[in-house]
């Protein structure tokens, strides 16, 4: 399950950073990302170096892919997986 926490930072960040804040709070956790046009080739970029050096989760190439970048609960999954300390895995 994911961290609600991760979930809000990047719903803001892309709110913020892709539709001019979201007047409207049309964006949430579940929205279509890819398919609303909200993440393309430049704005996935974009998205994976705030990953990056924002939540610490660098992003492998294999990683990223339609069902990863969905939504914004997708990707705090993966972000939070990718995060986690390696000794950690459940047993």
């Amino acid at each position: 399950m994911p961290d609600e926490r991760t979930e809000a930072r990047i719903l803001t960040f892309l709110r913020d950073k892709f539709l001019d804040g979201d007047p409207r709070s049309e964006l949430d956790v579940e929205s279509p990302l890819l398919e609303w046009g909200v993440l393309n080739s430049m704005n996935t970029a974009i998205l994976l170096m705030h990953l990056r050096d924002e939540l610490g989760a660098p992003v492998p190439p294999d990683r990223i892919n339609s069902r990863n970048l969905k939504n914004v609960r997708s990707i705090a999954e993966m972000v939070l997986e990718l995060s986690a300390p390696a000794d950690s895995t459940p047993r």
